[in-house]
């Protein structure tokens, strides 16, 4: 007896080798305003299919991990107010048989259960500023160490550490693979001013990469971070006024733990007049191309 479900058309790409790309359901949750959420939910879907790649959204619904999910499924996390579930809450959930939407680090250890290799998100979590003293870290870190999965983000989002997170990653033996650029991306930023020591270019590269951490890691995932295009960034210097009036915001309110970006990114949404959902939405979908194209990749050679 398995402790997830997976659905039909996942089991079925599973079965035959037909490449599959998980997406977390947070970001829908979460991370996006109704009615904009489902929208984006069933596009990033769609993304996928047209290209021949089967979409794997992940959420834990009545307390079984649901590995890929039907229309009522994709509903449910677009307009059910859901707990927000990293790695530690899914057994509690489970004996609850509570919901819950899944973060970065849950939906990379439940589609790695599932056999599933290419995972797509927005940004990957990281270490919050501060950590020196909260020592409020995202569990997204130390799940990639111990879970042979890849991660497609636009590097991790600009309200954290960078250069600790990319510290920290390194400390974790997880990869950091640029995707046609040495330069660390920062979320709504093509560039955080960060270099990084390795970049592929090509799907195919990224494939095989991954097919040597199997041979050579110790199990570990791999982070692909993929710019957003630099027509579609943010403007820098708004970005930066905005994300100083947000913090200021999320200080005197009080806001502490996983509570925080949640918190961030609405504020920063409604500060920026909408403009950081807007490019939010091209880089996951930017990302979500480019996980489609890895995992019909990966599909070719294993």
């Amino acid at each position: 007896m398995t402790s997830f479900a997976l659905s039909p058309e996942v089991s079925e790409a599973l079965e035959t080798g037909k490449p599959v790309v998980a997406l977390e359901s947070t970001i829908i949750s979460h991370g996006l305003p109704r009615p904009r959420n489902l929208a984006a939910a069933k596009e990033f879907e769609e993304i996928l299919r047209s290209s021949g790649v089967v979409p794997a959204t992940i959420a834990i619904l009545d307390g079984i991990p649901q590995i890929g999910l039907d229309a009522r499924g994709v509903d449910r996390i677009a307009n059910e107010d859901l707990a927000k579930a990293s790695v530690r809450d899914i057994p509690i959930l489970a004996a609850k048989k509570a919901s819950g939407a899944t973060t970065v680090a849950a939906t990379a250890h439940l589609a790695s259960l599932a056999g599933i290799r290419v995972f797509a998100t927005g940004g990957l979590g990281g270490v919050h500023r501060g950590a020196i003293e909260t020592f409020d870290e995202s569990a997204d870190l130390s799940t990639l160490a111990v879970t042979p999965i890849t991660v497609v983000s636009a590097g991790v989002k600009s309200v954290l550490d960078i250069p600790a997170t990319l510290e920290r990653l390194e400390t974790l033996s997880v990869p950091v693979i640029g995707y046609k650029t040495n330069k660390f991306p920062a979320f709504w930023l093509t560039d955080s001013g960060y270099t990084l020591d390795w970049h592929l270019d090509s799907a195919a590269e990224i494939a095989a990469a991954m097919k040597a951490q199997d041979e050579l890691g110790h199990g570990q995932g791999i982070v692909v971070a993929n710019p957003i295009p630099i027509q579609q960034q943010w403007d820098p210097k708004e970005h930066d006024r905005v994300l100083a009036i947000a913090f200021e915001a999320a200080k005197k309110a009080g806001v502490t733990g996983k509570a925080v970006t949640p918190f961030l990114l609405g504020f920063i949404v409604e500060e920026s007049g909408g403009k950081s959902l807007e490019v939010n939405l091209d880089l996951a979908r930017n990302n979500v191309r480019v996980a489609g194209e890895i995992a019909k990749a990966w599909a070719a050679i294993s």
